[in-house]
């Protein structure tokens, strides 16, 4: 008898303890509970100086303020089951490369590799240590077959605005960003995909480039030569067409690029918004000749998002550029990326 009481005791408080242990994870806040499924990845603070080098493709998220962190989460969950899987370990990420988890599995790289450190260690040792990707301070996301193509990386980016995610692949064509967004907006509509409660809008970039005529002019006309060449998209004629050009704030800090208007004459003018149409609308007309504005329904949309980059020296701007099917964005009451989940509520999804 005294056995089967000393059973009981012990598992009645088993019981008491994972009681206990839901109560406080009801208590938790959103990110908190999300904390014990997915980790945070760190910034990437290499990530603006690349941006300011060169071109890559990446996702601007929007979403609630002061609600970043369950944002970087949710959006970790998503990418994950149409990119592939979070790969990482605790003690860097070596094994991520020969890890045969299921892609589903959602893991994160927090190895920092020391700057000083990295300097003088050779490249290709650095790239073993990192599975093969010379990228730090990153979450890598796997191809779910190995086999066929290398880990991709997608890297957190800090920015100077709240209520924005930037997470960024290393380069412009590692994989297409629009066909992610749309199968997302396929697996909502479809429910297959649960609807988002902090992410807002996933915007697209296909491309990113200096703020500055001649850049801007080459990246815009580039996807549209490669948006009208693809067959799946069939145009009418006359093409028409709408550009969009997202400030984001940065009409408060024209007052420090003006102080250098000399030497960033060409980025005060295309930070007036008619400016950067004019351009944007000449490098379309330059691949389609017979195209026109039609605000009320483009069949191409050509955004161009300004990135609030943390860490980029004063008067260097960057920007997201993309050219968007009609089926993508909404045009009412402004051009813009079409919302993930239509809030009947009213709620500002900006």
């Amino acid at each position: 008898m005294g056995d089967e009481e000393l059973r009981k005791e012990g598992k009645m408080e088993s019981k008491k303890e994972k009681k206990n242990e839901e109560e406080s994870k009801s208590s938790m806040t959103p990110w908190e509970q999300h904390a014990s499924v997915i980790s945070i990845p760190r910034f990437d603070y290499n990530a603006p100086s690349s941006l300011l080098q060169r071109s890559h493709s990446a996702f601007l998220i929007t979403c609630t303020i002061k609600r970043e962190k369950s944002a970087t989460k949710e959006a970790i969950s998503i990418f994950s089951k149409y990119v592939g899987s979070f790969n990482s370990d605790t003690s860097g990420c070596s094994e991520s490369s020969d890890a045969n988890a299921d892609t589903k599995r959602r893991k994160i790289c927090t190895k920092e590799i020391d700057q000083n450190i990295a300097n003088s260690v050779d490249s290709t040792k650095i790239n073993q240590d990192a599975g093969g990707n010379p990228k730090d301070d990153c979450f890598s996301l796997a191809k779910t077959d190995k086999s066929e193509a290398p880990d991709f990386v997608l890297s957190l980016v800090k920015l100077t605005r709240s209520g924005l995610l930037l997470l960024t692949f290393p380069g412009e064509n590692s994989l297409d960003t629009i066909d992610i967004v749309l199968e997302i907006f396929r697996d909502l509509e479809s429910g297959s995909l649960k609807s988002p409660l902090w992410c807002h809008r996933i915007f697209p970039i296909q491309a990113t480039c200096t703020l500055n005529e001649k850049e801007l002019q080459a990246a815009v006309s580039k996807l549209v030569l490669q948006f009208v060449n693809d067959k799946q998209n069939k145009l009418a004629q006359p093409l028409k067409f709408a550009v969009g050009f997202n400030r984001r704030g940065t009409e408060e800090s024209q007052v420090k690029i003006s102080k250098d208007a000399s030497k960033n004459s060409d980025l005060s003018v295309l930070l007036d918004r008619n400016k950067c149409f004019s351009v944007v609308a000449a490098a379309v007309k330059g691949i389609v000749s017979d195209s026109v504005v039609d605000l009320k329904s483009p069949e191409l949309s050509i955004l161009v998002e300004l990135l609030p980059l943390s860490g980029v020296p004063n008067g260097s701007v960057v920007v997201g550029v993309s050219v968007l099917p009609q089926n993508l964005v909404s045009t009412k009451p402004r051009l813009c990326i079409k919302p993930l989940v239509c809030d009947k509520n009213g709620r500002n999804e900006s």
